[in-house]
Formats: C-alpha cells, sequence, structure tokens
C-alpha cells in the first residue's frame, strides 16, 4: 500500500472514529424506515405516545460504587444524559442540569447520568463535585450501555446526547447537542404533563 493509500485510509478511519465517539453538537439518527420520530426546530427529536420505543436495560455500577437499575425509575420522568469529563460541551451543559435536577426533585422527574470514555472514576467524580451535581451516573467507560439502544430508535449517538423516558420508560425525547435549562425544560415538561 503507497503512503498516500496509507493517509486516505488513516484520515477516513479518523473521521469515522470521531463521528463515532467524539464530543459532538448534533447528528442524525440511524436506521432506515419510518421510525415514528420527529426533529424539531429546536433538534429535539420527539415521539409520540404509542410510537415509542421501550429503553433498553441500564444499570450497572455507579462512578461512586453503587448499584443502580433505571428501570427502579420506572413511574417518574426519567432524564438520561450521556456525559464524560473530559468533553467540553458536557462542561457546558452540566450547571444548567444540576439546576434543573434540583428544581424538579420531588416533582416525579429522576436525573440519572451515563458517564462514558473516562479511564477511571476519580475525574467523573470530581467532575460532579465540581459542578455541583447531586444525582447519580452509572460508570459506562466502554459505552456498553450506549450500545443497547437499537439503530434507528431515539438512541444516544454523540457526547452529550439527553434522552427522556416517559413514565412508562420509553424514549420520548432526544437531544444529541449540549442543552441549556431552557431547552432542556422544553423536553422534559411536555412528558411530565402526560397522563
Amino acid at each position: 500500500m503507497s503512503t498516500r493509500s496509507r493517509a486516505v485510509l488513516l484520515g477516513v478511519m479518523a473521521a469515522a472514529a470521531l463521528s463515532l465517539s467524539a464530543c459532538g453538537n448534533g447528528g442524525v439518527s440511524g436506521g432506515g424506515g419510518d421510525t415514528h420520530f420527529v426533529t424539531g426546530d429546536n433538534g429535539i427529536d420527539t415521539a409520540p405516545r404509542g410510537k415509542r420505543d421501550a429503553a433498553p436495560e441500564l444499570s450497572g455500577k455507579t462512578i461512586d460504587g453503587r448499584t443502580l437499575d433505571v428501570a427502579d425509575y420506572k413511574g417518574k420522568v426519567v432524564v438520561l444524559n450521556v456525559w464524560g469529563s473530559w468533553c467540553g460541551p458536557c462542561r457546558e451543559e452540566a450547571k444548567y442540569f444540576s439546576k434543573v435536577s434540583k428544581a424538579y426533585a420531588g416533582k416525579g422527574v429522576q436525573f440519572v447520568g451515563i458517564n462514558t470514555r473516562d479511564t477511571s472514576t476519580t475525574p467523573a467524580v470530581a467532575f460532579e463535585k465540581e459542578n455541583d451535581i447531586a444525582y447519580p451516573s452509572l460508570y459506562d467507560p466502554t459505552g456498553r450501555l450506549m450500545l443497547r439502544f437499537e439503530k434507528g430508535t431515539l438512541n444516544p449517538q454523540l457526547i452529550p446526547s439527553t434522552l427522556v423516558l416517559d413514565k412508562e420508560g420509553k424514549v420520548a425525547a432526544r437531544a444529541l447537542q449540549p442543552l441549556d435549562d431552557a431547552t432542556l425544560l422544553k423536553m422534559v415538561k411536555p412528558v411530565l404533563a402526560e397522563k
């Protein structure tokens, strides 16, 4: 293989790796056919009731060593935020997640983080302390929890990604970009209002 061919191949591989794992500010969903979800002009994908996919099993150890199963929060709206301590956009949105999670504590909303691609829990714990994050985060260094979501569904594809699960544990909304408090509440409030 020539030097030029190797360089082109390496460039393609690097671009593919970045699109799959890097911090990002948006993206498109995978799969084809009728997915039943709609992308709004604010970059939030939503699925109407009755057309939502169940979230996969999401359980394991948290960054502080406890055991957590997201299914235990059935009956509440769950906000899942996929983040990494190394991710600049995650740092931008952390203060908003802290603020909204505290404002909605005891109001039927549970926040859960999924920390990914941190090679140890030390920087993840420091990130949560620095950003005053009080809710639990599953530790997922290899991204295995993200891979449990089926292709073509409202799945997390970038870091950060945020999903809102309805009270039945189904994915109602997704954002593939960093969020401020106003945009986060645009995802949460309609799902919380469902009877």
